[in-house]
């Protein structure tokens, strides 16, 4: 890393490619972050939202710079460009520029359901 740790809030969805991606470059580089769940925490979406001015995700905030709507592959290519890290020929443990796969929404699709059903809402 060429600047010290930057201090980083990271604004993702629970199941999202595109979140994923971000959390495989925070685990290539090793950086510590402040991952703010907009799903599980609607708060943490309206933050977003005001601090973003859009309502696209994932955003990563970079000691204090918005990059809205962004994949992991991104932020590293922001985070290189502006002095932060040094490129690594490693590969990420997951995809960084990509949405979910069929079988992470067929997934996702099956936990809600079976959530209702739980909850007594069967439909």
């Amino acid at each position: 890393m060429s600047k010290e740790q930057p201090e980083i809030t990271a604004y993702l969805k629970t199941f999202c490619g595109w979140s994923e991606g971000v959390r495989a470059i925070m685990r290539k580089y090793d950086l510590s972050y402040d991952e703010k769940d907009i799903i599980k925490n609607p708060a943490f979406r309206w933050e977003m939202e005001q601090e973003s001015g859009q309502q696209l995700s994932p955003c990563v905030v970079v000691d204090g710079t918005m990059l809205a709507d962004v994949s992991g592959a991104e932020v590293e290519e922001w985070m290189i460009k502006n002095g932060y890290l040094e490129k690594s020929d490693a590969a990420p443990d997951s995809p960084t520029d990509s949405s979910c796969t069929p079988e992470i929404h067929a997934a996702k699709a099956a936990a809600q359901k079976a959530a209702r059903e739980a909850a007594g809402q069967a439909g």
